[in-house]
């Protein structure tokens, strides 16, 4: 799907200079000021979901995982029960950032990039205010494009670019690891969001939090695999990151519109209701299809937009992650 060129909006996160450092401060402040009060409670990261400690048991409802049924209860109340668990104390998350080229775009407030930086800055805040440590993976477009002269010729093929940054905990860790990924360079061509999540595979690790942050462009058989192996052993969340104007066209008659993948150019005639209705059932289809394999591999589904406060719709999604987990159990 072709993508238009963007125009840079006011405020947009730099990916790197010198003015990275003090915007990743301001960055900072802003998520530290309006997730610190709204989101305390009794979990050590951004998934209040299934821990690995043994916690109290609760009668079985419909829809519980029946591998955590507690047998000795289930035998001595005649009533079947589910064991709670709850989440170890030091958590250990890990952030697979997709920074393919298309997500150098945007046509709302942000950025496709600035929301991806955001949404790992709130990440870290939520993950490293509990001591615990994180990591992350991050990967780019495939290395040589630029020199190909890839607004003629394709780019070639390929994982891209794929970087691993080592889990550690520390506030001063932390923000390096922000630092790495927002100075990130987007290089032209499509990287390999498949090789970029089975990073997290290689080598196995204990049990925790894997979050993957992309714009999932790229086909679900390429991903949908890798993301299944990972949820066997981590609590999976997939942050999708979305720009209007990759669900519908408005109508400006003629917009040209480039592919920052391949840079491939078209002229496309927004005019033509026809047209405008096939691209919005035609992107609404791929959604679909991305909502339907993550729920498939068992991962949360948070979807961030470029013309909205992700901020909030973070907030939202945790809160009501939260709500589920304590929702009609005993304390």
């Amino acid at each position: 799907m072709a993508r238009a060129a963007a125009v840079t909006p006011p405020g947009r996160l730099p990916a790197s200079g010198d003015r990275s450092g003090a915007v990743l401060s301001r960055l900072q402040l802003l998520v530290t000021r309006k997730l610190d009060g709204l989101l305390q409670g009794d979990y050590a990261g951004l998934l209040p979901g299934p821990g690995s400690e043994a916690g109290e048991s609760r009668e079985y409802r419909p829809g519980d995982d029946v591998r955590r049924m507690d047998w000795p209860v289930t035998a001595r109340t005649t009533m079947p029960h589910v064991r709670r668990t709850v989440a170890d104390r030091e958590l250990e998350t890990w952030l697979a950032v997709d920074l393919s080229a298309s997500l150098d775009f945007g046509t709302g407030q942000w950025l496709k990039r600035d929301v991806v930086v955001a949404a790992a800055a709130a990440l870290v805040h939520l993950t490293v205010r509990g001591g615990n440590r994180i990591g992350a993976v991050v990967g780019t477009g495939a290395p040589g494009a630029a020199r190909a002269g890839w607004r003629g010729t394709p780019p070639p093929a390929g994982p891209g670019t794929l970087v691993r940054l080592p889990a550690r905990a520390g506030r001063k860790e932390a923000q390096g690891l922000l630092r790495t990924i927002a100075g990130t360079e987007i290089r032209p061509g499509r990287s390999d969001l498949g090789a970029l999540v089975d990073m997290l595979n290689r080598p196995p690790r204990r049990r925790g939090v894997a979050v993957v942050i992309s714009d999932f462009l790229a086909p679900p058989p390429q991903w949908g695999r890798p993301l299944r192996k990972l949820r066997v052993r981590h609590d999976v969340l997939a942050i999708e990151v979305v720009d209007p104007r990759e669900l519908e066209l408005p109508d400006v008659g003629v917009l040209p519109v480039v592919d920052p993948e391949t840079g491939e150019l078209h002229e496309v005639q927004t005019a033509d209701p026809r047209l405008r209705r096939r691209y919005a059932d035609a992107a609404a289809a791929q959604r679909a299809a991305v909502a339907t394999e993550l729920r498939a591999a068992g991962a949360a589904h948070l979807r961030l937009r470029t013309d909205r406060d992700w901020l909030l719709d973070m907030v939202r999604f945790v809160a009501a992650q939260r709500h589920a987990r304590t929702r009609g159990t005993t304390r």
